[in-house]
């Protein structure tokens, strides 16, 4: 029989490249090419492709029990409610373990916020990404997302991120008094139906570009929630376990939301389990309200525990943050080499690399010439925005070593070369 290229059967565009085969920071294709992969597969893969301590951690739960219905209580997610609670920031003291990924934890925050509150409306930043759901989708902060859809959720207010390099309000850092947390109070009076829920932001923004707040903007609009009834929900599904050097963004930053959701990399190794952490006083939206089926998977449960148990040792997260300077710090040094690269910002292991025209402005033009010459030079990287941004997005396995930082950054140089 004629061999066939399975990607006809395939509904959406599927890149040349069949992955066989992972190890840490490193992929093989069918080919055997090697790649090292800056994406840590969808941003997920926190300890790499197939870590061990995760592998056996499965292995050994696979002949006890795979599956069990979240109704029932299991050790692999007793230990990670455990865990969780002990790491987190203190006043987070519950967790929902009922969802399965990103979007459905974002969707479920967003539901205990409206029942606790009564209120409806949900501020989110512009170019802020909640998830992929219809639900989601109708709250993300750009309207590429929403326009194909004939209906999408009302109540989504849209205000300006903290985005400095190309500042809104046309400010500066040193002068600017923190505008982008003060002019809230504009949407919510104008632009809302002035029954506003949460809050729901990214400490840094991930799909958006990699938008890294000011010092003391986590701070300030912690006081302009709390002051107005507003549940702050911090998004940490890349931003979560170990990206930025400390466990959590809240942690880096000093602030503890009200809320917070954490998927992608808890399970460390390409496992689908995410969790709702939330304050003591938010308890009480009815479990029928929000559950999946495979939530609460026991098998990913399993992988999450050892996960937590590798990434909360301090010396790994000395490792992601001296790596992280490392790798920064090349970047940074191919900035006057090279003027399209407008900005390298970022934190720990999540890093971003802009591109722009000569006048300044942003290149997508240039971000996706990039991202196909790294490819070339089997470097994984992508471009914000789901492709259609000028944003290079670096997010490798956080068992990245320092040699590899470098490689990295050597192929990135050799890929500018080319633009």
């Amino acid at each position: 029989m004629e061999a066939v290229d399975a990607r006809a059967f395939a509904y959406y565009e599927l890149g040349d490249a069949e992955l066989v085969h992972g190890e840490g920071v490193r992929v093989w294709d069918s080919e055997g090419r090697e790649y090292l992969d800056c994406v840590s597969g969808t941003f997920n893969l926190v300890l790499g492709h197939n870590h061990p301590a995760v592998l056996a951690a499965v292995r050994g739960q696979l002949d006890d029990l795979v599956f069990a219905s979240s109704s029932f209580r299991t050790t692999p997610t007793d230990r990670v409610m455990e865990l969780l609670v002990e790491l987190s920031p203190p006043s987070l003291t519950r967790v929902n373990l009922r969802s399965t990924g990103g979007s459905t934890a974002n969707e479920g925050a967003i539901k205990i916020a409206q029942w606790l509150t009564g209120k409806r409306d949900v501020i989110v930043p512009f170019r802020g990404h909640v998830g992929q759901s219809i639900a989601a989708t109708s709250y993300n902060g750009t309207s590429r997302m929403r326009e194909p859809f004939p209906y999408h959720l009302q109540g989504a207010v849209h205000v300006p991120e903290p985005y400095c390099f190309r500042c809104f309000y046309r400010q500066t850092p040193d002068k600017c008094g923190m505008w982008c947390v003060d002019r809230i109070e504009d949407f919510i009076t104008y632009a809302s139906s002035g029954s506003v829920a949460a809050m729901i932001i990214e400490p840094i923004s991930g799909v958006g570009g990699n938008v890294v707040p000011p010092p003391g903007y986590l701070q300030r609009l912690k006081e302009f929630c709390d002051e107005r009834g507003i549940i702050l929900i911090f998004d940490e599904n890349q931003t979560g376990l170990g990206r930025t050097g400390s466990l959590f963004a809240a942690d880096h930053f000093g602030v503890t939301p009200h809320i917070m959701t954490l998927s992608k990399g808890l399970t460390g190794s390409g496992f689908p389990l995410a969790a709702i952490l939330t304050e003591e006083r938010l308890v009480g939206m009815p479990r029928s309200m929000h559950g999946f089926t495979y939530g609460s998977h026991t098998l990913s449960a399993a992988a999450a525990v050892a996960t937590l148990n590798e990434v909360r040792r301090p010396e790994f997260l000395a490792g992601v943050r001296a790596t992280g300077t490392a790798l920064m710090d090349r970047l940074r040094g191919l900035q006057s080499d090279f003027p399209c690269v407008g900005d390298v910002r970022g934190v720990g292991l999540m890093l971003g690399v802009e591109l722009v025209e000569p006048d300044g402005s942003r290149s997508n033009r240039l971000a996706t010439a990039l991202n196909k010459a790294l490819t070339d030079l089997r470097v994984i990287t992508r471009v914000s925005e789901h492709g259609l941004g000028n944003v290079i997005e670096l997010r490798p396995p956080l068992v990245l070593s320092v040699e590899d930082a470098n490689l990295v950054a050597d192929r990135f140089g050799e890929a500018l070369e080319t633009l």
